[in-house]
């Protein structure tokens, strides 16, 4: 089943660019799904760098004259290239083939960051467009309910759909929001094939990381604390190794789509944690297959961090497919006072505690130094969609 995904209005705009679209994002998370999906009964050739035919054919044509290549592929609308970042030529061809001002529009999809963007930022400066595309929002996931029109308001849906939206939140807070495992009854095993054949896959095929076993109990500490500050130097004297290779492990982490860090809000150093940051999952079900618990119960010990960590997630998620207009953090001072989540949007402030079940807030300290209201955000009122 495809669920429509927000990212299809920004790549179809982008068909009609002659730049280079980049689609970047976790394995598994749907890049190759949607733009099938956009370009269904278009003319196009299709490469997956995964598979050495597809490869050794691609290089084979990109060694022809520009108008021979194009002859040779059939003269195509549209060039897609999966796992782009596999072969480090791959940006120079597509200059190439940009600079002689070939017809045909070319997308790349990869999953790791750091690899496909360094590949493209001297040859393609200028050329490219990107779109990130994560696991699945909350709003997406909503809006591929049976039940679910436009028609309605979110207060409406929420007033009319509430038992529906409550075991769809609880079943994404668990399992997470990659495409397939939505829509799968075995979200479990699918969740751990996505760790052990691709998470961890892409973090090897980097080339820097030289240790499985030192990998997997990095995810597993990085897991049991979700939410909280992390010091690189107890995760390092942890694992027995140096702070440089956990810095390198988690950077590794984070430019794979594993992982994403907050830093800390202050315009006050003198009274605020300036230096600290939290770490969090891109996905929830990647993080409880880590740990491998999947108990729906409400009452489990780690709710409130794996709510915080799917709200958190929600705003990332959204904030990168809008193109980053906006600046995440949290916020703590001297005294221990901590606010969740705050969002900067230009001169916009917006301040968020996330807790579980209702509750008053307590503690005014952000408020009174900042003169901004914390609104608070439960899994009773998830207005995501």
């Amino acid at each position: 089943m495809y669920i429509r995904r927000l990212a299809e209005l920004g790549l179809k705009k982008q068909l009609f660019s002659k730049k280079a679209s980049i689609i970047l994002g976790a394995r598994q998370v749907g890049k190759t799904t949607l733009v099938k999906h956009v370009l269904e009964g278009k003319e196009n050739a299709f490469f997956n760098f995964d598979i050495s035919y597809d490869s050794d054919r691609f290089f084979s044509i990109a060694k022809l004259p520009p108008l021979d290549a194009m002859k040779a592929l059939n003269d195509p609308s549209f060039i897609i290239i999966d796992e782009a970042q596999r072969f480090s030529e791959t940006a120079r061809v597509v200059k190439g083939w940009l600079d002689f001002g070939m017809d045909a529009k070319i997308i790349l999809l990869g999953s790791s960051s750091f690899q496909l963007l360094h590949q493209t930022s001297e040859s393609l400066t200028g050329r490219n467009e990107k779109i990130f595309l994560s696991p699945l929002l909350f709003k997406e996931i909503i809006s591929s309910q049976s039940w679910y029109t436009e028609l309605f308001t979110p207060a409406q849906i929420e007033e009319n759909f509430k038992n529906q939206i409550s075991e769809i939140l609880m079943q994404s807070v668990i399992y997470g929001s990659y495409p397939e495992v939505v829509t799968s009854p075995n979200k479990d095993i699918l969740l751990f094939d996505v760790v052990s054949d691709y998470l961890l896959k892409d973090v090897l095929q980097i080339g820097t990381v030289n240790n499985i076993e030192i990998l997997k109990k990095l995810l597993n500490l990085l897991a049991y604390q979700i939410g909280g500050e992390v010091s690189i130097n107890e995760i390092a004297n942890n694992l027995n190794i140096t702070r440089a290779t956990a810095e390198k492990y988690i950077d590794l982490l984070e430019e794979t789509f594993v992982i994403f860090r907050l830093p800390a809000f202050s315009n006050n150093q003198r009274k605020e944690i300036t230096k600290s940051k939290k770490i969090y999952f891109w996905d929830n079900g990647i993080r409880n297959a880590l740990i491998k618990e999947f108990s729906m119960s409400s009452m489990r010990s780690d709710i409130g961090a794996l709510w915080e960590n799917w709200v958190v997630s929600e705003f990332a998620k959204k904030n990168m497919l809008d193109g980053q207009p906006r600046k995440i953090f949290f916020w703590r001072n001297r005294d221990g006072s901590e606010v969740d989540l705050i969002v900067k949007e230009n001169e916009k402030i917006e301040a968020f505690e996330i807790k579980w079940k209702n509750q008053k807030i307590k503690n005014r300290a952000f408020e009174n130094m900042y003169n901004i209201k914390v609104k608070l955000l439960s899994s009773e009122k998830p207005l995501f969609f």
